[in-house]
């Protein structure tokens, strides 16, 4: 028997003030291996390379997705490396975690609240994302009563945040 496993991500909810109201950045998937998820609003994640730290994961992913650049990533600071026996750990608590358990894509994904550099640039689309934009947590609360425009991954994650 051939065991599959599923695979590790990390995802970002990126926060931004603007005009004194808090917002985050949403997009459109648009992955080709995953053609019934078109079109469908997310927050920017992927996968973790093999040994990459999850923090740099995380900067790259967001990176590679919208062009924004990342400074500060909420827990990164109180995470904690153990070194020992040739075995380098990281230790650290996400804002949430979500795991695909039906579907075409088995992925379990560690999600944390992220901070832009001052004079970060974001572009409009990537090779997997389109319509990046920001949206107010206020029009998000109410765009959340739509749940089927949503990716399944991120719905109990934003709904969490939007709560607090």
């Amino acid at each position: 028997m051939n065991e599959k496993f599923s695979i590790p991500g990390a995802g970002g909810i990126i926060v931004k003030t603007i005009n004194g109201e808090e917002h985050i950045l949403i997009q459109e998937r648009c992955k080709d291996q995953s053609a019934e998820e078109f079109g469908l609003i997310e927050i920017p994640a992927g996968k973790i390379r093999e040994f990459e730290n999850i923090f740099d994961c995380l900067r790259r992913e967001i990176f590679e997705e919208t062009g924004c650049e990342i400074e500060k990533i909420e827990g990164e600071s109180e995470s904690k490396t153990v070194e020992i026996n040739g075995c380098r750990v990281i230790n650290y608590q996400p804002f949430s975690c979500a795991q695909n358990i039906k579907g075409g894509y088995p992925i379990m994904v560690q999600l944390f609240i992220c901070h832009l550099k001052n004079d970060a640039k974001m572009q409009k689309e990537s090779n997997e994302s389109k319509n990046i934009r920001w949206i107010s947590k206020k029009s998000l609360k109410e765009l959340l009563k739509e749940k089927k425009n949503f990716y399944p991954m991120h719905i109990e994650t934003l709904e969490k945040y939007c709560s607090k």
